[in-house]
C-alpha cells in the first residue's frame, strides 16, 4: 500500500503545496518522497504513478465538501468541539466558504473528482483530515503545546518530526523541519494510514454523507 499526504494550498498558491510519500513495510511507513510546489496537474501525474504500483491511500488538507448555504458542515462543527476539548484553539477549523477558505475548497473538491477519474490500476481511496488534530489527538497532555506552536517554532516542529518517526512513518527528512508545511503533509499521511489500516482507527471521524459530503473526515 502506498500512503499519500496532501497539505493542500489555494489553486494559485504551488508554493506551500506540500506531498508525501510512504510505503507500508510491516506495522511502519517508510518514507518514499517529498514534493512541493505543486500544480494540480503535478498533484494528478504523482498519484496516477503511484496507483501504477500499489494501492494507493490519501489524505487531503483541505476541505472536499461545503455546506449548501454556507457556514460550518456539522462535521466541522464535532471537530471543532473534539480539538478543544483536547485544549486546541477552535479557530483552525473554518467553514469552507469562508472568504479565506473558499479557494482552497475549490480546489480541493476540484482535485478530488479530478483524482476519482484516474485511470489507475490499484485502487484509490482517499479521506479528508485535519493535521493538526491527528497531531494533537496523539500527544500526551504534556506535550499538547506542540501543536499549538509548530506552526511557528522550528523547535515545535523538531519534536513533532522526531514524533512522527514514534508513530510508524520512518525515515524522514531532518529538512521537514524547516517549514509546517512539510509536517502537516506527514500528519495528513498518518490520519490516512489509520483511516485505511485495519490494525488502526481513526480518533475521531466523521462518517460521509453523500451526495453533498460524500468522503470521510477524520483525524
Amino acid at each position: 500500500m502506498r500512503v499519500i499526504g496532501i497539505d493542500l494550498s489555494g489553486p494559485r498558491n504551488h508554493k506551500d503545496t506540500v506531498l508525501t510519500v510512504f510505503k507500508q513495510s510491516g506495522e511502519n511507513l517508510q518514507f518514499v518522497k517529498w514534493v512541493n510546489n505543486l500544480s494540480d496537474q503535478d498533484i494528478l501525474k504523482e498519484v496516477f504513478e503511484q496507483s501504477q504500483l500499489d494501492e494507493v491511500v490519501l489524505g487531503i488538507d483541505a476541505p472536499l465538501s461545503y455546506e449548501d448555504g454556507g457556514g460550518d458542515r456539522k462535521g466541522d462543527r464535532e471537530l471543532r468541539k473534539f480539538i478543544v476539548n483536547l485544549g486546541m484553539r477552535s479557530g483552525s477549523i473554518m467553514p469552507p466558504t469562508l472568504n479565506r477558505m473558499v479557494y482552497l475548497t475549490l480546489r480541493g473538491i476540484k482535485l478530488s473528482r479530478e483524482i476519482e477519474n484516474l485511470n489507475a490500476t490499484y485502487p484509490i481511496s482517499f479521506v479528508e483530515v485535519h493535521p493538526g488534530a491527528v497531531i494533537g489527538s496523539r500527544l500526551s497532555k504534556q506535550n499538547i503545546e506542540y501543536v499549538l506552536a509548530y506552526k511557528q517554532e522550528q523547535s515545535a516542529r523538531s519534536f513533532i518530526r522526531n514524533w512522527l518517526t514514534e508513530q510508524g512513518l520512518t525515515q524522514l527528512p531532518i529538512e521537514m523541519e524547516e517549514e509546517s508545511h512539510s509536517i502537516d503533509a506527514c500528519a495528513a499521511a498518518l490520519g490516512a494510514w489509520h483511516w485505511k489500516a485495519p490494525s488502526y482507527n481513526p480518533k475521531w471521524i466523521f462518517p460521509a454523507c453523500p451526495p453533498l459530503h460524500p468522503y470521510d473526515y477524520c483525524c
